[in-house]
């Protein structure tokens, strides 16, 4: 039997998480780790100055009181048992395209997973409200039976977007250039100091989103299968940056003398 981890960052109580787990149990063991509140936008950090705790909240369901990356690394060092073969982060509450990716807590611990070379992938719904988790959490199912039958190369994870509306397929895509903006709301509290607010607005498409990025994809209806690496090098700017290294030798030599 397939040994399942299931993580997210809206938090245990999340009904995507729960509708994942129910989704999954039917293709084998499936444990839950989740931050015990909602955690979005945690990136991939750590909680590093505190000690972390957690809690088995009922059989196979752990809560956490740390960051997405940390549930992730309790639960593959201490939590479960035997290794997974597979680690899911959803289904998030909310869509995870374009340069919003690098936020993630979601898509972040799917990479915490790839980074300890275990298969993974990461699940949104694309919906601001009236989040129906039913046809994201089937298409994990049948997209974890495809990784098991056809399994990605180490260091890879597939950051996936479903549309909230009826889907008309599944599409391949780039990371596009879409992005929210992102507002900050200066307010003042009762004793006259100032506070901040994030939030975001999302912008319109830009020249540069073709119909192969995860933004176009799903705003036609189609899910979004975005590949994503741990290796973050642009090998296409290293031939460019060659000649800098003796650029800066010459230099040295000149600073010391």
């Amino acid at each position: 039997m397939k040994e399942i981890l299931l993580t997210n960052d809206d938090g245990i109580q999340s009904p995507g998480i729960s509708a994942l787990a129910e989704a999954l149990s039917n293709l084998g063991c499936v444990t839950v780790v989740a931050p015990d509140r909602e955690r979005s936008a945690s990136s991939q950090s750590l909680s590093l100055h505190r000690p972390i705790r957690y809690e088995e909240i009922t059989p196979r369901r752990f809560s956490v009181d740390g960051t997405p990356t940390d549930c992730v690394l309790i639960a593959l060092h201490h939590i479960l048992k035997v290794r997974p073969d597979l680690v899911i982060s959803g289904i998030n509450q909310g869509a995870n395209l374009g340069r919003d990716v690098s936020y993630s807590g979601t898509v972040s611990a799917a990479m915490e997973a790839a980074v300890h070379d275990v298969p993974a992938f990461a699940i949104s719904l694309v919906a601001r409200k009236d989040f129906r988790f039913t046809g994201a959490a089937k298409f994990a199912g049948m997209l974890a039976e495809r990784l098991w039958a056809d399994p990605l190369p180490t260091g890879l994870v597939l950051n996936v977007n479903v549309p909230c509306n009826e889907i008309k397929g599944i599409r391949i895509t780039r990371q596009s250039q879409h992005n929210g903006r992102t507002l900050i709301v200066e307010n003042e509290d009762p004793r006259g100091r100032r506070y901040f607010w994030f939030d975001q607005e999302m912008q319109p498409a830009s020249d540069e989103d073709g119909p192969d990025t995860d933004y176009m994809a799903v705003n036609a209806g189609y899910v979004s299968i975005t590949p994503l690496k741990l290796d973050r090098t642009a090998c296409e700017a290293i031939d460019r940056l060659e000649g800098w290294s003796e650029t800066f030798f010459k230099e040295k030599v000149s600073l010391i003398r």
